[in-house]
């Protein structure tokens, strides 16, 4: 294959995509999968596009197999979270390419992973691949406000065209460089979304007579104390799973310092030993703990009135295992019994066993790849569409295939100047096509 032309083809992609101000809310990404319909018509691929309310659409497509066995879905999101443009360097929507770099909202969560993903669809019709399984193509609207409108959607509507064995996500980090080890991360469990608002209660009044009765006091107090108290380490199968693999590689201290992690009394101090970048660390110790993250405040509609009520949003994401009555205790352990506490609907952690076909096809793939690079397997910390394929029978693996390249490239996904290298864009896009071919095919 001429991998430099399909490197330029995948990077026009990307900037394409890109192009397309999916921002949700509200979304509107039907004119985004419309245009990868065409493209996949262009080399004679149907699809069909579902629009599960005006604007908000999804794809399916499907390479047929002989079927000796079950299918493989490659599936992705085109929606993305807003931007604040005037914190960019570049426009968020310009999908500009500068010094090799590609620049846009979506170039890492994930775009970039839909480009890839498309373009090993695309080769494997054009290379006339002889397949043993279906390869499915699902990209879905509305995953960054949790797939009601995409995925589940599809899940609840057309089952049957999305039914697969596989299924091939975005994950959490796609690379760890930990004391010269290069480790790639194959996620096989995400967390559970239990978000909440706690709420308190006070006497309104004129704001020129300061009284302690003010209900923005209380809750000042309980989300100060919610921020600097952690909640408790909980160790599970998967986050074991995944440091222990991270400190099987590694010697020394540094090895010492991971195993420490599963320890309450010595974690804070192991995690902050550890030689990766910040966003590592907060990942880390994330895979131990629930957490729970203010993000939204609301009190008072006028400066001169003391607010009778005040309240604040939480995003709380769980442990696998982790139920609505295991959390409670461990919120009220901080804030206290008197703050009102009404929880969102939620949504459990998934997690499966990493001991699959696929997990191993991607970690020899990787070896080919990256020599003395080792795939290990890991928890998303936040939530994606697996939590709806799942319910399918489908095991979900997510593996974005990008090569570490910085503490200034990382954590870039719902950040500002969001962008991804065209090198790792390349690299993935081989690795990714590797994995399908090797899985699928039938020499």
């Amino acid at each position: 294959m001429n991998w430099q032309s399909i490197a330029h083809e995948t990077t026009t992609l990307l900037q394409d995509l890109i192009r397309f101000d999916t921002t949700n809310p509200p979304g509107n990404e039907t004119p985004c999968v419309e245009f990868i319909a065409r493209l996949l018509k262009h080399d004679g691929i149907e699809s069909q596009v579902f629009e599960s309310a005006p604007g908000r659409g999804n794809l399916v497509a499907r390479l047929k197999g002989d079927g000796t066995l079950p299918p493989v879905m490659l599936m992705g999101h085109v929606d993305v979270v807003p931007a604040e443009a005037d914190k960019w360097q570049r426009a968020p929507f310009s999908g500009d390419l500068v010094d090799g770099i590609i620049w846009g909202r979506g170039a890492t969560d994930m775009k970039q992973m839909v480009a890839m993903e498309l373009m090993t669809f695309l080769l494997l019709k054009r290379a006339n691949v002889q397949l043993k399984r279906d390869v499915i193509l699902m990209v879905n609207a509305d995953e960054e406000t949790g797939g009601r409108m995409g995925a589940a959607w599809m899940v609840e509507n057309h089952p049957d065209l999305i039914r697969a064995e596989y299924a091939i996500n975005e994950g959490g980090p796609t690379s760890i460089v930990l004391d010269g080890q290069v480790f790639y991360v194959c996620s096989t469990a995400e967390k559970g979304s239990a978000r909440f608002t706690i709420r308190t209660r006070g006497q309104p009044g004129h704001a020129s007579l300061p009284h302690k009765d003010n209900s923005i006091l209380p809750l000042a107090r309980a989300l100060t104390q919610l921020i600097e108290t952690p909640l408790p380490i909980r160790v599970t199968k998967s986050a074991r799973a995944h440091i222990e693999a991270l400190a099987n590689g590694v010697d020394g201290d540094v090895r010492a310092n991971l195993l420490a992690l599963f320890d309450p009394a010595k974690h804070d101090h192991a995690v902050a030993a550890l030689p990766v970048p910040d966003v590592q660390k907060r990942r880390l110790s994330a895979n131990l703990r629930n957490t729970a993250t203010p993000t939204i405040l609301k009190a008072g509609s006028k400066i001169n009135v003391i607010p009778g009520e005040a309240e604040a949003q939480i995003d709380c994401r769980v442990l696998p295992g982790v139920t609505l009555e295991a959390l409670e205790p461990e919120l009220r352990a901080i804030i206290g019994n008197d703050i009102e506490i009404e929880f969102a609907p939620f949504s459990p952690a998934i997690e499966s066993d990493p001991d699959s076909p696929l997990f191993e096809t991607i970690a020899r793939v990787i070896a080919e790849h990256e020599r003395g690079a080792t795939l290990i397997p890991g928890l998303i910390t936040g939530g994606t569409d697996a939590k709806s394929v799942t319910k399918l029978g489908t095991k979900v693996l997510g593996f974005v295939p990008m090569r570490y390249e910085g503490a200034v490239m990382t954590g870039l996904a719902h950040n500002h100047n969001e962008r991804v290298s065209v090198a790792n864009l390349e690299f993935g896009t081989r690795v990714l096509w590797d994995v399908v071919e090797k899985f699928c095919s039938k020499t």
